[in-house]
């Protein structure tokens, strides 16, 4: 129960002060280490001149590596952290940075002003920043649908998940799943050099982000006005997306806010046929970002209440009540 301590209040310094770039100038970040990791696994291992099934092995060699050197760490630091309440601020703190929900948000905003000031360059210049497709041909439609879908699913990836597998298991727990998840986000790519030797990356992110994804669609849906109607369509539409989590959180959050997300897009000069979440509803604009970023708001707020009546139960429990 002292990790639900530490998880919440480990969110709470995110969402006051994120991870400050003055922070990041003099120290970085723990995900950079990650990928300093993954990236000499990369030249080492991915050779070009490999077979498919000597570079997919390679992969697996790869997520080996990334994921026991991050776990030994991690149940190395456990080891040290002393019990108390100065063990549960050590753990915070050690928590804090693995959680994305204020950069998330900072950057979603960054879209929602550049297109309220019809600043179109400013706004794909932001947009780009959070996503994979081609922003250079994006209208406002597609900016404001490209922003709220990175807000959806990285509500998943960078918020709940990484608190799921703290509370779960422990700084074990949330190390392993930013290492299983940076590894997805830099080698888990459906291309050329990447097909083989990421696939096991992308199969194990798929399976970390299976619970996560569902828990952040849920409560996408449970904090809407229509709770009900939206569950409906995240049942309905989940699994249209082309991920098998993805799908959850936007569907979810498509339906929260009465517009349609996911659809044909434009990846690296390709078109793809994506099919639309919640069809019915209307194209997003600058101001579904605004609103979508309030719903965020929402949800995290409720992430604090769940967590604190948790705390509350177990108290009055052990006090025998």
């Amino acid at each position: 129960m002292s990790m639900l301590i530490c998880t919440v209040i480990a969110l709470i310094i995110d969402r006051i002060i994120g991870w400050p770039e003055r922070l990041f100038q003099r120290i970085s970040h723990p995900v950079v280490a990650i990928g300093h990791l993954i990236s000499w696994c990369d030249k080492t291992l991915n050779r070009t001149d490999s077979s498919s099934s000597i570079r997919r092995i390679s992969g697996i060699i790869t997520v080996i590596i990334v994921v026991g050197f991050f776990l030994l760490v991690a149940l190395i630091i456990s080891h040290f952290i002393p019990e108390g309440v100065f063990g549960i601020i050590l753990t915070s703190l050690l928590i804090w940075p693995w959680i994305a929900a204020k950069s998330l948000s900072d950057h979603v905003i960054k879209v929602a002003v550049a297109l309220a000031a019809s600043d179109l360059n400013a706004a794909r210049s932001a947009v780009s920043m959070i996503v994979g497709r081609n922003a250079k041909t994006l209208d406002n439609c597609g900016i404001a649908r490209a922003s709220l879908e990175s807000l959806a699913e990285n509500t998943s990836d960078g918020v709940v998940a990484p608190l799921f597998w703290t509370v779960i298991f422990g700084l074990p727990g949330l190390f392993v799943y930013k290492a299983i998840n940076t590894m997805d986000s830099m080698i888990g790519y459906r291309t050329q050099n990447y097909e083989a030797f990421g696939w096991a990356a992308a199969k194990l992110d798929d399976l970390a982000n299976f619970l996560p994804a569902r828990l952040t669609g849920l409560l996408f849906a449970l904090t809407a006005t229509k709770p009900i109607y939206s569950m409906t369509i995240m049942w309905r539409d989940a699994g249209k997306h082309r991920s098998p989590n993805a799908g959850w959180p936007e569907s979810g959050f498509a339906a929260a806010l009465n517009i349609r997300l996911s659809g044909p897009r434009d990846y690296e000069g390709t078109r793809s046929s994506d099919k639309w979440l919640h069809e019915e509803g209307k194209n997003p604009t600058e101001k579904d970002i605004f609103l979508g970023l309030k719903h965020y708001t929402s949800l995290l707020n409720w992430l604090n209440v769940i967590a604190f009546a948790l705390l509350v139960l177990f108290w009055l429990n052990k006090a025998g009540y």
